[in-house]
């Protein structure tokens, strides 16, 4: 009997646990962005179409959304080198280009390696990415005294749907490139935003 009501309680437990992630989770997966906001990629809800993010095909999905989203980042770092004159700034873009670049060759790589095709472009999906353009637009005419907040406060929100996305990956996927992939991404924007935050904190007093 008590082991019975040890097991009811305790699967009671865990579905309140998952329910409450599921709550958290959903300001980071439909969330808007600093300024003006894409929110997260169509397809990474929580109960989502095709067996949610759980499936088998975590990996193909995860490739799929996290390409458009690595190379959005890419585009905002690309203003950072352009308008930028700050020397933390400039070397946080280029690491961003850099690491993230790589990381998108190595899923186009893996992606036509497991599933017999290139990665198909429109992960996103029409609303995400035209949100997602017009942020960049904005960022561009930013004024310059202004430029390196608002590039902060848009890039600290971007990685961290990078890490949820991740985090999600690591749970689910059974492949080591993948599991080395989201532990990479973690780290190391993790490490990035805790940067920015210092930034803000020391430049703006935030």
């Amino acid at each position: 009997m008590n082991n019975n009501m040890n097991n009811t309680t305790s699967g009671l437990i865990g579905f309140i646990i998952g329910l409450l992630a599921g709550i958290l989770l959903v300001p980071y997966l439909y969330g808007p962005s600093m300024m003006g906001g894409w929110g997260m990629m169509e397809g990474w809800n929580i109960m989502g179409d095709r067996g949610g993010i759980m499936s088998q095909n975590i990996d193909q999905h995860f490739i799929v959304q996290m390409i458009p989203h690595h190379e959005g980042a890419i585009e905002m770092a690309k203003v950072a080198l352009e308008r930028s004159e700050r020397a933390e700034i400039r070397s946080l873009a280029e690491g961003i280009i850099e690491a993230q670049q790589k990381e998108i060759n190595d899923m186009s790589t893996w992606y036509e390696t497991w599933f017999g095709a290139t990665p198909p472009r429109g992960g996103m999906g029409m609303m995400q990415m035209g949100g997602m353009e017009g942020d960049i637009d904005a960022l561009r005419l930013v004024p310059a005294e202004d430029f390196d907040r608002e590039f902060i406060l848009q890039m600290i929100p971007h990685h961290e749907m990078a890490i949820v996305m991740a985090q999600m990956l690591a749970a689910s996927t059974e492949r080591p490139e993948m599991k080395q992939l989201a532990d990479n991404i973690i780290t190391s924007q993790s490490r990035e935003i805790d940067m920015m935050r210092s930034w803000l904190g020391s430049w703006y007093g935030n």
